[in-house]
């Protein structure tokens, strides 16, 4: 082990629960935006395209990765989005002007091209529905044509376009960033909360079984946030049962440091957020608790300059397709980290995106396809961060940054499974220069051993992976035993790490 070390210590305890993990956490999204759908899910003139024209090597990465619910049809793209567009024969369908990214979209892949692919890659749905420029009528036909039975217009009419049996989609957005100026119809929170607790009655009617999300704040800097949240939920308390959360990080000014430390920010927004629906639920007297869906979140920066030069109107041009560096997957770490540590409350999530837009899988539209550096944090916390969340007690040393001071320099998160008798411990270093030996008490699982020890280390912060060469990937040489009750574990400088233990 390395002379040099910082030192911390945590106890990890099957005592100390946060909450069952809902795998929904580990969720994703596909909007109609850039090459996630045509040219990344979609591209019928591809080697590897099945039947349907969906690429199978991105269908397998999608399974390696076993996301369990994914977001669609968008995104800003929803606020403008007439769903009876994409359904249908695909020559009857209309060319339109997307608005929010000013693209022309072809409608070639719709709601049912959808479930298609959600099923071969064994994922739920998360349905928006459009309340920018439309609302409860739209609304309520949509839920009638995905999910009741049959015999009346909309169902039969789905029944008509191939699909017998309902799709019975339990998870629905009402809308998307309805607080921000940008988003086609943007509303004030009373606007918003009105128009979105009525479609949420509209719904329910047609099927009382769903759960709806109330649109959030777009990110924690908007200048309504939280009040925003306040004044929507005095409307939708009664019928959401999540609230929504989106946050992006970047790191413009290339401080390393800093920029590892904004899973903290995000952890102040998710406190945030609790703190304003309890706040709620006491003024309205009720018993019901308001769960959160953080159903974007992820780095993205790295393209914002070059999308500026894309040409209006063109259909599918690649948009949003940051390039991960290695402090990427660092801090993609940290946020699932910082999510696990809130399972009490945040019960899904979705990385946005799926693929090619600021995205863990890449694609040459004709070519290759490759796994980004985000790709491996989500990989392994969301195989083996199934369990019981559990709250370690952590003794770290601190550091200061631009933007926020007492950053402990382990970052981590523990998820307890039951059935496999397994711990998983997913630890970041956050510390540039030095290895940080973790001592950590694990008296209460007696008989646990060290099954492997993931590392995601490198020197060079700004690497990247591309089709021709992948910098960043995993080694399983950790450094990790176990001796009398406790784990002695040595994380790398600057590094991610997964120490799964096990009784055999």
């Amino acid at each position: 082990m390395a002379n040099e070390v910082v030192k911390a210590k945590m106890t990890v305890d099957k005592d100390f629960k946060i909450a069952e993990v809902d795998k929904r956490i580990y969720g994703s999204f596909i909007e109609h935006l850039g090459r996630a759908v045509y040219g990344g899910i979609y591209e019928p003139d591809h080697e590897t395209a099945d039947e349907q024209g969906f690429r199978e090597d991105v269908i397998k990465l999608v399974k390696e990765l076993q996301v369990p619910i994914v977001r669609y049809p968008g995104g800003n793209m929803v606020s403008a989005y007439n769903w009876e567009d994409g359904v249908g024969p695909k020559q009857d369908r209309p060319r339109r002007l997307e608005l929010a990214w000013r693209v022309t979209e072809t409608n070639e892949i719709g709601t049912n091209e959808f479930m298609d692919w959600a099923k071969k890659v064994n994922t739920d749905v998360m349905m928006a529905v459009n309340l920018g420029t439309r609302g409860i009528d739209a609304a309520r036909n949509l839920i009638e044509y995905m999910n009741h039975p049959g015999g009346t217009y909309w169902s039969d009419l789905r029944r008509s376009h191939g699909s017998e049996l309902p799709y019975n989609i339990k998870t629905w957005c009402l809308g998307n960033e309805m607080d921000g100026p940008w988003q086609v119809g943007h509303k004030t929170a009373d606007e918003y909360g009105r128009l979105a607790a009525e479609t949420a009655k509209a719904m329910r009617l047609v099927d009382p079984t769903i759960e709806l999300v109330s649109c959030g704040s777009s990110n924690s800097n908007m200048p309504t946030f939280p009040e925003w949240e306040a004044k929507t939920l005095e409307h939708t308390y009664e019928f959401a049962d999540y609230i929504s959360l989106h946050q992006y990080y970047g790191n413009r000014s290339h401080d390393t440091a800093n920029f590892i430390a904004k899973s903290l920010d995000m952890d102040n927004f998710i406190q945030t957020v609790i703190a304003t629906c309890d706040y709620m639920k006491a003024k309205k007297r009720s018993k019901k608790t308001i769960n959160l869906s953080f159903d974007e979140w992820n780095v993205w920066f790295h393209s914002r300059e070059q999308d500026k030069e894309i040409e209006p109107w063109t259909i599918a041009p690649p948009q949003l397709e940051d390039v991960y560096t290695f402090e990427d997957a660092i801090l993609v770490g940290s946020m699932l980290n910082t999510m696990l540590k809130h399972a009490d409350r945040v019960k899904m999530a979705c990385m946005a995106q799926l693929v090619n837009v600021i995205a863990p899988i890449m694609t040459e539209t004709g070519g290759g396809i490759f796994k980004q550096t985000i790709f491996y944090p989500y990989y392994y916390t969301s195989v083996y961060g199934r369990g019981i969340a559990l709250s370690p007690v952590v003794h770290s040393p601190k550091y200061d940054s631009k933007d926020f001071t007492d950053v402990p320099y382990l970052d981590t998160s523990v998820v307890y499974n039951e059935v496999k008798n397994e711990v998983v411990i997913f630890a970041t270093n956050r510390h540039l220069e030095m290895p940080l030996q973790v001592d950590i008490d694990i008296r209460s699982f007696e008989g646990y051993n060290v099954v492997e020890h993931v590392v995601l280390e490198k020197d060079n912060v700004k690497a990247t992976n591309s089709l021709k060469k992948e910098q960043i990937k995993p080694h399983y040489n950790g450094e990790s035993y176990v001796q009398n009750g406790n784990v002695t574990t040595i994380l790398p400088k600057l590094s991610w790490n997964m120490i799964r233990l096990n009784k055999r």
